[in-house]
């Protein structure tokens, strides 16, 4: 069974998550801020965090800094404004995915059921392991490294990775990775694809390897080993 722990401190947001959430099949954990969140998050076992940017005290922002620090379970936040500058934060600190409020209950359950399938590895997978220079991507170990030296990455970035390595050459729309890798329909906003492909590319921080990744301006990504930067 899986669990979700909703953190918000507005009980009747965290009550309408859990009511939608329980109608679907899953158990819910609530946390009125972002310190009962985190003691929660270090004493128990959850599948997928729901987290509210802005609360009092410990933020959303800290909260998923420090669960990043550990751990790559799956995060979506929550934010009453719709500024790009809180969303792209967010993301580069690490969460998965955003929606903001007022959102449809629909479209979250949708979201946490298509995190959690990627988070328990239902991808679809053609070949176990691709190698492209000293990068190798070992999808059955869930496990990227450059060399000897192993690369940590959240589930999202993983999937991202191995789809565009899987794919290698072809060049795929931000819509088309939303709909592919994310695994729901577009809303919208292309800097989550962007700062995801930011973020790898951080990680990926040998020249060489994260050259790899292509941007094709106007059109969208590609991973291409053989690409001359």
């Amino acid at each position: 069974m899986n669990t979700i722990l909703v953190v918000d401190d507005e009980e009747k947001i965290r009550s309408l998550v859990r009511l939608y959430l329980e109608r679907e099949g899953f158990d819910v954990e609530e946390a009125e801020d972002g310190r009962v969140a985190l003691e929660k998050f270090r004493t128990g076992q959850f599948s997928l965090l729901i987290v509210d940017l802005m609360m009092p005290d410990v933020d959303g922002w800290r909260v998923c800094r420090e669960i990043r620090a550990s751990s790559g379970i799956p995060i979506i936040m929550l934010t009453a404004r719709g500024e790009e500058f809180d969303r792209v934060l967010g993301l580069e600190l690490g969460a998965d995915d955003y929606l903001v409020k007022p959102f449809s209950t629909k479209e979250l359950v949708a979201r946490v059921k298509a995190l959690l399938r990627r988070s328990t590895g239902q991808l679809q997978q053609v070949s176990s392991e691709i190698t492209a220079g000293l990068l190798c991507i070992d999808k059955e170990r869930h496990r990227v490294s450059i060399g000897n030296q192993v690369i940590s990455l959240t589930p999202l970035e993983f999937d991202l990775l191995y789809f565009l390595a899987r794919n290698r050459g072809r060049v795929f729309s931000r819509e088309q990775l939303m709909e592919t890798v994310w695994g729901y329909d577009f809303y919208g906003d292309a800097r989550t694809v962007d700062t995801h492909v930011k973020k790898l590319r951080e990680k990926l921080a040998d020249p060489d390897i994260k050259g790899m990744l292509v941007t094709v301006w106007g059109v969208g990504y590609k991973f291409d080993p053989d690409h001359v930067h």
